[in-house]
């Protein structure tokens, strides 16, 4: 099923993200986590390109995987060190195995990589024009709630974003965030512009004091107060610390929710606990 479809019903949707193994003998220990989360229903499970863009067939392994538990798959694709014939190949690949929905990444640029090779893309808008002319799959696209790193300011970083999406993009995913004020202020921003695309809220649950230097640093997020006091308070704590990122996690979801955003994506770094408590906290709130 294409993601544009599940997302068309103006019904609330939880969507999860997994990442696959870095290395093929523990494609087993993934698979078992896929068979765990299923159990909670998501709307869709997206899973990453692999470390650095590497590993794309066991993203197509763990698509599979998420395809044979009943639940949709969607596939990252990074398009940063990849030359025009290797994504036409990982699409014929895709494209096999009945993996419909991709999202289209430029990636993170490789240490002492030479941005200039015309052999390349440079651009993430230039693997949507790539899909789009293909045809046959549902496109997504990232955004980032409080500006890309690289952009200049926030009206450039819009205006950025507009021209991705109408390359041919069916919905956008953010990156996480922790202040739901920054993603309306965000949301509504684009509604002015006329991004016009759905917009999946993306929640990452802060479990261990150790991911969130990481954290920050990829979405380019600032961290609220009401955050920084449960980190002075119980960093140092890891179960503590846990069970207060799954209940601020869930408090984040419920306040969307409560503000209309019915799409939520989280980022569950392959925790199939982490994913369960969650949605044990929202099972009512989901289907009323």
């Amino acid at each position: 099923m294409k993601i544009k479809d599940i997302l068309e019903n103006n019904r609330v949707t939880v969507s999860f993200e997994v990442f696959p193994p870095k290395e093929w003998a523990k494609i087993a220990d993934t698979k078992k986590v896929i068979d765990e989360m299923v159990k909670y229903n998501p709307a869709f499970m997206s899973v990453t390109y692999g470390a650095s863009g590497t590993a794309s067939g066991y993203t197509t392994e763990i698509a599979n995987a998420i395809s044979k538990g009943g639940i949709t798959p969607l596939s990252h694709l990074t398009c940063i060190s990849s030359g025009r014939e290797k994504i036409s190949s990982v699409l014929d690949e895709l494209e096999e195995n009945g993996v419909e929905n991709v999202l289209a990444l430029r990636g993170d640029i490789p240490a002492d990589y030479d941005i200039s090779a015309q052999h390349s893309f440079h651009h993430a808008c230039e693997l949507v024009d790539v899909i789009r002319e293909r045809g046959g799959f549902c496109i997504g696209g990232a955004c980032y709630p409080e500006t890309h790193p690289e952009s200049t300011n926030r009206v450039d970083d819009i205006e950025k974003l507009k021209y991705k999406v109408d390359c041919g993009l069916d919905f956008l995913t953010s990156q996480m965030f922790f202040d739901n004020e920054k993603f309306y202020d965000f949301r509504e921003m684009c509604e002015i512009k006329g991004i016009n695309v759905p917009i999946i809220a993306g929640i990452m649950p802060i479990t261990n004091a150790k991911q969130i230097k990481r954290s920050v640093e990829l979405s380019n997020c600032s961290l609220p107060k009401k955050f920084e006091k449960i980190m002075e308070r119980f960093g140092e704590k890891p179960e503590v610390m846990k069970q207060a990122g799954i209940i601020y996690a869930t408090e984040q979801i419920i306040d969307l929710m409560a503000n209309g955003v019915n799409n939520i994506h989280i980022y569950t770094m392959n925790k199939p606990d982490v994913a369960e408590q969650i949605m044990k906290g929202l099972s009512v709130i989901i289907n009323e």
